[in-house]
């Protein structure tokens, strides 16, 4: 945040602040100042109006030089010296002085508010952060609307390490979404306390609101290394990276296309490859020869799939269990027939007797996803579970699905 020029509009607003009271004093109540207190108070005023503070200061002495001032003359002294320390850049001064006007008793309203405003910004340049905190929480209690103190405040819970306020805030913030910069904030306060989880919680808020690359990139890489993680889920990490912009290395398509002919989708696998080829990561460079032989070997066995499709559609329904259907069911999606595709596996799943229930609710997920039908995907994640890895993945598609 820019402090230097919201202290400038601090000084303007404090400088109109004591003029206006001055006038509507004199003019409401008779009370004067005079010649020889008023004359360095307006030399003051002008050199405020310069952000020449500490000159401003030199002719406010000069007032208060002048014997047997009155109660109103101190009263307008006081108020040029806290529009003279704000100008000047002086932070223990501008508390000071502002904190005497405050407990005059003789400020109210939007005059208080705009001197609560100056201690606020004042012990944040003097990294106070939890006394600027108070004071801006006083300054909207007061009725303070300037927006910018919204930033103080939450800057002033930031780095003072109170992230738990940093999200109380955001998260109550429902007349307005957060700022990428405000959820970084978060992100980075959690991170610099060592709380993963406070951490993860920002940075999933940062990909439903700002679905960058980068923020996938940290998810997927931190649910792969949570304890318990099921390495036969890296097809469906992979899934996940292909949805979010994450696959783009030649090797990041060798491995998923692999990866895919090992659980027996070699629909998905033909997918695969095909967009390393589209997006030049395959076919390119002195391993193109390899490139192509997984290409062909990828052919070779979504030929076979389809020649015994029938067959093996016949079997699947004929099973005692599920697995095979929701197999049969992943080809035809990853091959253009979603509805039939997905019709298969749900009745897998029904059937029931599956190695892995979760494994094929995230599956019969993905496909949803895949295929367009996002709400009924989301409604499937929902129900997916357990301690090895597929809760998570079905949580992160879920964000996917709300980007």
């Amino acid at each position: 945040m820019k402090l230097g020029r919201l202290h400038a509009v601090l000084c303007v607003a404090l400088l109109l602040g004591a003029v206006a009271a001055f006038d509507a004093n004199a003019q409401g109540k008779g009370d004067s100042v005079r010649p020889e207190v008023g004359k360095p108070l307006q030399a003051a005023q002008a050199l405020v109006k310069q952000r020449k503070g500490r000159e401003a200061m030199a002719e406010i002495a000069k007032a208060e030089a002048v014997p047997n001032r009155t109660a109103y003359e101190n009263q307008v002294i006081a108020q040029m010296k806290a529009a003279a320390a704000s100008a000047s850049g002086d932070n223990d001064a501008t508390i000071k002085a502002n904190q005497a006007v405050l407990d005059s008793g003789k400020v109210s309203g939007r005059e208080a508010a705009t001197l609560v405003q100056s201690i606020a910004v004042a012990y944040y340049n003097k990294k106070d952060y939890g006394e600027a905190a108070r004071w801006t929480q006083r300054y909207f209690k007061e009725g303070g609307t300037d927006p910018s103190m919204r930033t103080v405040l939450l800057q002033s819970y930031y780095l003072g390490n109170d992230c738990a306020s940093v999200n109380k805030m955001l998260a109550g913030a429902e007349d307005r979404r957060s700022s990428e910069e405000e959820l970084q904030m978060l992100a980075n306060c959690y991170d610099r306390q060592k709380d993963t989880a406070g951490y993860v919680s920002a940075i999933e808020r940062l990909v439903v609101s700002y679905p960058k690359k980068s923020y996938w990139t940290d998810l997927l890489a931190r649910v792969q290394k949570k304890p318990g993680f099921s390495e036969r889920l890296g097809v469906n990490v992979y899934r996940l990276r292909l949805a979010t912009g994450n696959l783009t290395s030649t090797n990041d398509y060798l491995e998923m296309a692999q990866l895919a002919l090992q659980a027996g989708t070699p629909a998905e696998a033909k997918m695969v490859v095909d967009k390393g080829y589209e997006t030049k990561a395959l076919g390119q460079g002195p391993d193109a020869g390899r490139h192509q032989r997984l290409r062909d070997l990828v052919m070779k066995d979504l030929g076979e799939s389809q020649r015994n499709r029938a067959k093996d559609e016949r079997d699947a329904l004929a099973a005692k269990d599920g697995n095979d259907l929701v197999k049969v069911g992943l080809n035809y999606v990853y091959e253009g027939n979603a509805d039939k595709g997905i019709a298969l596996i749900e009745q897998g799943i029904k059937k029931g007797g599956l190695k892995r229930p979760e494994d094929a609710k995230l599956r019969l997920g993905e496909a949803q996803i895949y295929a367009g039908h996002k709400n009924r995907g989301v409604q499937t994640l929902k129900t997916v579970q357990g301690s090895d890895g597929t809760a998570d993945l079905a949580r992160l598609w879920i964000l996917n699905a709300r980007a």
